[in-house]
């Protein structure tokens, strides 16, 4: 049975192109956003759009990794952890977005083929330096989507309010 990962699926993929309670999906906010404004800081206090897809993409890299070995290799210390405009413009926007998706399609095929007695299993986090049941992880990908979706929102708000987006 794995009716609770089918569930946490169908959240992750409401998060990223359906219609979520909170509002927009990265989906719909994403569609304002081109090669000119992706990595535009609007505010010297923000961040530009590149700049958080890229960094939820590592997180979702490790879970993957976290899920087929048992164990990640990122902390909040790594340099991946925040890849600069000036690192990531060399590669290009739609780069930076296929990477994002191709993070998701990964995880949700990995998931796909989970029970959910998978959920209690355990893996070590070098990020948090301990043992977790996967649950940890998983939930924590939920969570990181919806705050960083909350960040987009302000950042593509300000990215308005400069006319960096009609």
């Amino acid at each position: 049975m794995n009716s609770v990962i089918q569930s946490t699926i169908q959240q992750l993929q409401d998060i990223q192109s359906g219609k979520p309670w909170v509002g927009s999906s990265y989906a719909s906010m994403l569609t304002k956003i081109n090669e000119r404004n992706a990595f535009i800081r609007p505010h010297r206090d923000l961040l530009s759009v590149a700049e958080i897809l890229s960094h939820l993409t590592l997180w979702r890299q490790e879970c993957v990794l976290k899920i087929n070995t048992g164990q990640g290799s990122k902390t909040t210390d790594s340099e991946e952890n925040w890849l600069s405009n000036e690192q990531l413009q060399p590669m290009g926007w739609q780069h930076v977005l296929i990477e994002y998706d191709k993070t998701l399609t990964d995880l949700v095929g990995l998931l796909n083929n989970k029970n959910d007695d998978f959920l209690d299993e355990t893996y070590f986090d070098t990020d948090f330096n301990a043992v977790y049941p996967y649950r940890f992880v998983i939930e924590g990908m939920l969570h990181h989507d919806l705050y960083h979706l909350g960040q987009l929102g302000i950042v593509i708000k300000f990215l308005k309010a400069t006319k960096s987006i009609n």
